[in-house]
């Protein structure tokens, strides 16, 4: 029995090759965060507790209470906030109308396609496109000029706060297409003639069935889109340059050397953006948990 016992033992494999070929398969992208997100943002975090010559300061963190970086973090969460609601709302009601308005399928599957692209789409083009069609020599400002109609006259202005965030709005709305489309499929069809056989009308279901269970994907989402204008800089320093006070420009201006450079202000910038974007992010998860719990 014992002889037979260590046969086993001895021709059984000591490295199980199936787990090995699992790991080598996602070490690459292992490597890839680990030099490009979590080594980075460890040296962030550190470089806003020291001084230029590496000692140990907490006056980085301080001097983000001064009014001119307050009113930076309050202006990007302003824009975050108006962008991330905006779209939230118009990309509700598309993704409405392409999951339950009846749409052709050939039309749904066009709009996801599209906004797969378009939710990627910022930076240096987005803010050119924006200026091509909106700015003062652009398409659109051109076109109504021809029909009596000042565009920039009435006030608006591309390079302020309601232009930046409709720029913004360009990639939010798209990326809440994509997001809430698949919670909008989850709903169930016994849900709706539950609903109907007890003689809830049409406005009934949606705020005392529909809504209650779509509210963490909603609220979730709109937190992930609120992040995610956050943190932009491409298309706001492409767009505005140094006319809007924002955290991400502010941000870019310590680090790559302004008049006041310091970087280990720009540090503690990136810090409290990575408080900020930290929170918004774990609460969308946390929705999104409590989402799937009902979709299932």
């Amino acid at each position: 029995m014992s002889t037979v016992t260590t046969s086993a033992v001895s021709t059984a494999p000591l490295i199980n090759k199936r787990i090995v070929v699992d790991w080598l398969g996602i070490a690459p992208f292992v490597i890839f965060t680990l030099l490009f997100l979590i080594i980075p943002t460890l040296y962030l975090v550190m470089g806003a507790f020291l001084t230029p010559d590496g000692s140990f300061t907490l006056k980085n963190l301080g001097d983000l209470f001064t009014p001119t970086i307050l009113s930076a973090y309050w202006i990007s969460i302003r824009i975050s906030v108006a962008s991330a609601l905006g779209g939230a709302i118009i990309g509700f009601y598309l993704a409405w109308a392409l999951v339950l308005g009846g749409l052709p399928t050939w039309i749904r599957s066009a709009f996801l396609t599209f906004s797969g692209v378009a939710s990627n789409f910022a930076g240096v083009p987005l803010a050119f496109s924006f200026i091509a069609t909106l700015g003062r020599q652009g398409l659109v400002t051109i076109l109504l000029a021809h029909f009596g109609l000042n565009l920039y006259a009435t006030g608006f202005n591309l390079l302020s706060f309601f232009g930046l965030t409709i720029t913004y709005m360009y990639f939010q709305i798209p990326l809440m297409v994509l997001i809430i489309t698949p919670a909008l499929d989850g709903m169930k069809k016994e849900w709706r003639e539950a609903a109907s056989i007890l003689g809830a009308t049409n406005k009934q279901y949606w705020l005392m069935v529909a809504l209650p269970i779509l509210w963490p994907s909603l609220l979730g989402t709109t937190l992930l889109l609120f992040a995610n204008s956050f943190g932009a800089i491409a298309t706001a320093i492409a767009l505005t340059g140094s006319s809007l006070n924002i955290v991400p420009i502010v941000l870019y201006a310590q680090i790559r050397g302004d008049v006041l450079h310091n970087a280990n202000l720009g540090y503690a910038l990136a810090l409290g953006m990575i408080v900020i974007t930290g929170i918004s992010n774990v609460i969308y998860i946390l929705m999104r948990m409590r989402a799937e719990r009902w979709q299932k």
